[in-house]
């Protein structure tokens, strides 16, 4: 993927870049993956807000990703596409029967190229097996931690694990939080690396772009008066008046700990940096 940077002619078009989609080859999705997106603004079943600013944007359609790639053994692939529901990009691919999926488009994929999917698969980049058939020290991305229900972990642009050991019947992967963890070896992984690798050189660069992509503004809490934010009042360009920075509603904010203990905390051998 490349990067393109604008001219310097206004105020916000200074220091944007936008992807140039080098890597797409097909700009409209496939009719019979996609289902309606319906705008929810963070709102729960309530119609209580749980997440704060969002709202409005570009309206978009949501496309059924195929992150088990089950029933597909051989397939090849058809098209890149853009994905607006995510940061990387998507790949349609075919099988024999004529069936057709979306699958997360590694880096360096090809259309024409073929893919598989299958226990005892050839060990190639882009081909999706069971940890135990990838060699150690091998990348991989697009993670289970159960097997079966479908890749959770290493999905965003750019991103890749590494295999790093097998014993018995866990492997150990390396994630790109730094974090090792513990993963059952009959669990599925692709070979290689998410493509879009670019995607955070991306600068927004103007407030009316993150608007259309359904995020609206953000107001500080020392900005807020008392009875809006904890942070709020006082005279000019004071503190927040606390022993540590809280949210609206009094819990710790900014770096406290907000894990609680899991049954999985047993498969975590080192965490990740911070945690």
């Amino acid at each position: 993927m490349a990067i393109r940077v604008l001219k310097r002619n206004t105020s916000a078009r200074r220091g944007m870049s936008v992807d140039r989609f080098d890597e797409v080859t097909k700009r409209k999705p496939e009719k019979s993956l996609i289902i309606k997106r319906k705008q929810k603004a963070g709102r729960n079943n309530q119609g209580k807000i749980t997440v704060r600013h969002r709202g409005g944007g570009a309206k978009r359609a949501i496309r059924i990703v195929d992150f088990r790639q089950t029933g597909m053994a051989s397939a090849e692939i058809v098209a890149i596409e853009y994905d607006p529901g995510r940061s990387a990009n998507i790949a349609l691919i075919r099988d024999e029967k004529g069936r057709k999926a979306y699958v997360l488009a590694g880096s360096g994929m090809e259309v024409g190229s073929k893919i598989t999917a299958a226990t005892e698969g050839e060990i190639r980049e882009h081909n999706r097996l069971p940890l135990s058939a990838i060699p150690v020290g091998s990348l991989v991305y697009n993670v289970e931690l159960t097997p079966g229900k479908g890749g959770q972990l290493v999905r965003s642009a750019g991103t890749k694990a590494q295999l790093a050991a097998k014993e018995g019947d866990y492997a150990t992967v390396k994630l790109p939080s730094g974090e090792m963890r513990l993963v059952r070896a009959d669990c599925y992984a692709t070979i290689g690396a998410v493509g879009n690798d670019s995607h955070s050189l991306i600068k927004i660069g103007s407030a009316g772009r993150k608007r259309r992509m359904g995020i609206r503004p953000t107001v500080r809490g020392k900005a807020m008066n008392p009875n809006d934010h904890r942070h709020g009042g006082g005279e000019g360009g004071t503190s927040i008046g606390l022993k540590r920075p809280v949210t609206p509603w009094g819990k710790p904010a900014l770096g406290a700990k907000t894990r609680r203990r899991k049954a999985t905390d047993q498969y975590i051998i080192r965490r990740r940096k911070g945690k």
